[in-house]
């Protein structure tokens, strides 16, 4: 699919304030340009944005029902009450009960936890769950990633004597459940300063002010839990900016420098042990085997793995989730391919603007997955179905910009459960109301997507040559990370590069490229990595001139550092 390519031009007020980024803070022009683009025009925006510190994080009690949740939980600490953490069986609810958990071990020994299953909980909280804390005499539920739209399930739990606390960041409906107290800072009664925490976020919010309400030392006990923080925004796909950008800092140094033990296995796993992890990292090889016990087996063991003691027990967990991830992968493959033949048998398919397939053979676990590579490849929302429980139970991902959870959210009266983001949701619905629901989501989508959001966007921050890329521009860039949605890596492009005359296809197909290229203005010769490109081989081993959009990333080999672009689209300079 062919992209369009946009280029960032400063203003001359812009202008202004790159100028005065350079002056103030030494910077070069490009890191400048980028800072000014990204709307942090003054020196103390930037002075921030560079150097996050803890300090301006925000008091947790500026979010609604804080005092009440820290007043609920210290009761059933001082009385003496079980208490149960419940959480969603993705990476951002295990993240966030093992974070809770490992938090309020130290305070209380009545404590326990629960991730639904997938088949048989369903999403979110379920009257098994429930019915299991009743049977343990817990009095005191926390629910962490789920929780907001329970409003039948909370009402069953009061029936029982069972509170509940409420910690979501997913959107809520006008009625809320009537729990004894919800964080969420996404209420439309909300007046916390940041609404894109995620769920672990949440929890990490909550603990942190119960260690202020009872002078606890926050920085020896609750810093080092912000690796799980930091997993969970990068896996949950929330903007890292504002205090989430503060956490995802600061958890990342604690992953490098003393991540816990299952984190620790995992990273082992991944081959990370000597590599400074990244958000990237965690996106791609991280977060998929944390969620591969949710997607294959049960979560809860991800929240044993990510709560283990010592390192014996941990290595044992991390195998069985490795087992779980190569299931996974597997599955999802053939899923897709099956879910790709769907697709290529509707005749009309082109003149789309969504996709919507079912298959009651699917397995739950990957549905989701399988969405995200259907909007990948064919740039458009899907919803992807599976039978669960006798209902068709889906994931819906989306193209940038455009807000699946509304396009749902128009089909309510036919849809059994729902809830979720603007980019990625879940929902239940009957089996007999799947064709109405393909034709009023599709025609949700027609009417309010935008054409250039059916299109893949490349928005290019600066146009560069090969001669201004080196080791002191790159650790300057570094310092603009953690990258993710809302300050996403920076993309550079340089014109009229040609093929240094080395360039090769690589890969078990040999479907990517790996490039050695030279510009027209420099003599430097760069290396660069064309993923899935091999369409563009036989015309750059003409040598002739192209044009390159592209990240640059440090290439670690054999223990031999060295700057490489990684290349997200390629166009032949003449038709720019």
């Amino acid at each position: 699919m062919i992209s369009e390519w946009n280029y960032h031009q400063l203003t001359p007020e812009e202008v202004k304030y790159q100028k005065e980024l350079i002056k103030e803070l030494s910077l070069s022009p490009a890191t400048a340009s980028i800072l000014v683009s990204r709307g942090i025009t003054t020196v103390e925006a930037a002075n921030r944005f560079l150097r996050p510190q803890l300090s301006d994080m925000h008091d947790p009690f500026l979010m609604k029902d804080m005092d009440k949740a820290v007043e609920r939980l210290n009761q059933a600490i001082g009385n003496k009450e079980k208490i149960l953490i419940y959480g969603d069986y993705d990476v951002d609810g295990t993240t966030a009960v093992s974070l809770v958990y490992k938090f309020l071990r130290n305070y209380c020994n009545l404590l326990d936890y629960y991730i639904p299953d997938r088949y048989d909980d369903g999403y979110g909280i379920s009257e098994k769950g429930i019915d299991y804390a009743y049977d343990n005499g817990v009095t005191l539920v926390i629910a962490l990633d789920c929780g907001i739209k329970a409003i039948d399930k909370i009402a069953y739990a009061k029936t029982k004597n069972i509170d509940f606390i409420i910690c979501d960041h997913h959107t809520p409906d006008d009625e809320l459940p009537d729990a004894y107290a919800i964080l969420d800072p996404k209420r439309n009664d909300a007046s916390y300063p940041f609404q894109h925490l995620s769920a672990c976020g949440v929890g990490f919010k909550f603990m942190q002010g119960f260690a202020i309400n009872n002078k606890l030392d926050c920085y020896n006990q609750l810093i080092p839990l912000l690796d799980l923080v930091a997993v969970s925004i990068a896996s949950d796909i929330v903007p890292i900016t504002g205090e989430n950008r503060i956490l995802a800092h600061y958890g990342l140094r604690q992953i490098n420098k003393n991540a816990s033990l299952g984190l620790q296995g995992i990273i082992d796993l991944c081959g990370l042990r000597e590599k400074e992890i990244t958000i990237s990292d965690i996106v791609f090889k991280i977060g998929p085997r944390i969620n591969a016990s949710g997607r294959m087996m049960c979560g809860k063991e991800a929240v044993d793995l990510l709560t283990a003691k010592d390192m014996a027990s941990a290595k044992v967990k991390t195998e069985n989730i490795n087992k779980y991830n190569e299931e996974r992968k597997i599955l999802d493959k053939r899923i897709t391919d099956e879910a790709n033949f769907i697709i290529d048998q509707i005749h009309d398919f082109e003149d789309k603007k969504s996709i919507v397939i079912y298959n009651d053979t699917w397995h739950k676990g990957v549905i989701g997955i399988v969405a995200s590579r259907l909007t990948e490849l064919h740039y458009r929302p899907a919803v992807v179905l599976t039978n669960s429980n006798g209902l068709a139970t889906g994931s819906a991902r989306s193209v940038q910009g455009f807000d699946v959870y509304k396009a749902i959210e128009s089909c309510r009266d036919i849809i059994e459960n729902f809830g979720g983001h603007t980019f990625a949701a879940g929902l239940s619905l009957k089996v007999e109301n799947i064709p109405l629901f393909m034709d009023r989501f599709e025609q949700f989508v027609s009417e309010n997507i935008t054409q250039t959001q059916t299109i893949p966007q490349n928005d290019i921050d600066l146009v560069i040559d090969f001669k201004n890329i080196n080791q002191k521009f790159f650790k300057e860039l570094k310092k603009l990370n953690p990258f993710g949605p809302g300050n996403t890596k920076p993309v550079f492009c340089t014109k009229n590069v040609y093929d240094f005359g080395t360039s090769r296809l690589v890969g078990r197909e040999q479907e990517h490229i790996k490039l050695e290229l030279v510009d027209s203005k420099s003599e430097n010769i760069m290396n660069g990595i064309a993923f899935g490109m091999r369409k563009f081989f036989d015309y750059i081993k003409q040598r002739k001139p192209f044009d390159i959009c592209y990240t640059i990333e440090e290439n670690n080999f054999n223990g031999n550092i060295s700057l490489q672009l990684l290349i997200k689209d390629i166009k032949p300079s003449e038709e720019i």
